[in-house]
């Protein structure tokens, strides 16, 4: 820590990996209400803290706790120094048991931000347990913004075309006097999103994280975003997602697909999507993602049939490939093949940043 405020600011992240809901604007506001409450007097740190950082009452349990380890008792109490020996931090049991319970571990809890950052890079399937649990959280915390379209209706607004009927009304109340000129312009209204999921043998490591993601995405916008996972059959899993809490919505959808990590015919899969559900509008004019290998057991062609089809119903058509993203990697396998001369995006989707980086591609659809 560099200085008072990198301290403050690293009790801060120490509570939210803890499990109380620290914003960064929460984060600041602490150091305000820090800087004028005095450094020097532990006791109005506490409670500049429990004013600006604790959301609830159940918060409170775990800001004394975290408190109580941060600025251990046998710190200085004449202020917050420059230079100060390590400092015990309780960080999240990260191998298992309910958010909020913490071990108390001897590190920084910037130590904890920098974890996070290596993973974000880091290949899903090479993670061990502990980092799958870690990675889920977060993506749990995801931020996810729908895409969005033009409104055919006109909307009142302060800039557009001259509403001409609203600028009459206006001037008729005023007895005729001039009034101010009322405009008008289209609004903008949710897209759709369409996920196709394979969960075929080939991406059983992916599959998990790639639910995970379609879970933040349903959250964001659920009544625009249906998600369907592709194996020896076609489930449609958006109602099991829209559970709020991530691993309840994941353990539903597993209830739900009855043929995880088998093997998969693409082409035929996405013919089943067209004739059930795209000729019936979920496809058309949406964002289409779909996330595969491109490992086909049947006819190439036919694949290229229905992705073709595919498109031409879509907004737009993105291919995430787990394999993008590797060292070497070389897009020659038939299914993979097939599809290129169709997709708008062809991109990977083996880590977290890749996964925001899709999350960005969807928003600007």
């Amino acid at each position: 820590m560099n200085g008072p405020e990198d301290m403050l600011l690293g009790f801060a992240e120490a509570l939210r990996v803890s499990g109380v809901p620290v914003t960064p604007d929460r984060g600041q506001a602490f150091c305000r209400a820090v800087s004028l409450a005095g450094l020097g007097d532990q006791s109005a740190v506490y409670w500049s803290g429990r004013a600006t950082l604790c959301a609830s009452r159940d918060d409170v349990d775990r800001y004394d706790t975290v408190f109580a380890a941060w600025f251990a008792s046998d710190r200085p109490t004449g202020g917050i120094r420059r230079e100060q020996q390590p400092r015990r931090v309780l960080r999240p049991d990260l191998a298992g048991g309910r958010q909020g319970e913490a071990a108390e571990v001897t590190e920084y809890a910037r130590a904890v931000a920098s974890e996070a950052e290596v993973l974000r890079h880091r290949d899903v399937a090479d993670l061990d347990a502990t980092e799958r649990r870690l990675l889920d959280r977060l993506l749990d915390r995801l931020v996810v913004r729908p895409p969005t379209r033009t409104s055919p209706r006109l909307h009142a607004h302060r800039r557009g075309r001259l509403d001409a009927g609203r600028t009459l009304r206006e001037q008729l109340r005023r007895a005729g006097e001039p009034g101010p000129l009322r405009h008008r312009r289209r609004g903008r209204r949710p897209r759709r999103v369409v996920l196709l999921v394979d969960v075929s043998g080939s991406m059983e490591p992916y599959a998990d994280h790639l639910l995970r993601l379609a879970h933040r995405m349903v959250q964001a916008a659920p009544t625009t975003t249906e998600v369907l996972t592709m194996g020896t059959r076609l489930t449609r899993v958006t109602g099991a997602l829209r559970r709020r809490d991530g691993d309840a919505a994941l353990r539903a959808a597993g209830l739900t697909v009855p043929d995880w990590s088998g093997g998969t015919r693409l082409g035929e899969m996405l013919r089943a999507f067209l004739d059930r559900h795209g000729q019936r509008g979920m496809a058309r004019g949406a964002v289409v993602v779909v996330f595969s290998d491109g490992w086909e057991r049947g006819d190439p062609l036919l694949l290229g049939e229905q992705v073709a089809r595919l498109r031409r119903m879509a907004h737009r058509l993105v291919w995430v490939n787990p394999h993008r993203g590797k060292a070497g990697y070389l897009p020659v396998q038939g299914g993979i093949v097939a599809v290129l001369p169709y997709v708008d995006e062809l991109l990977a989707g083996h880590s977290l940043a890749t996964f925001e980086e899709l999350l960005e591609v969807v928003r600007r659809a």
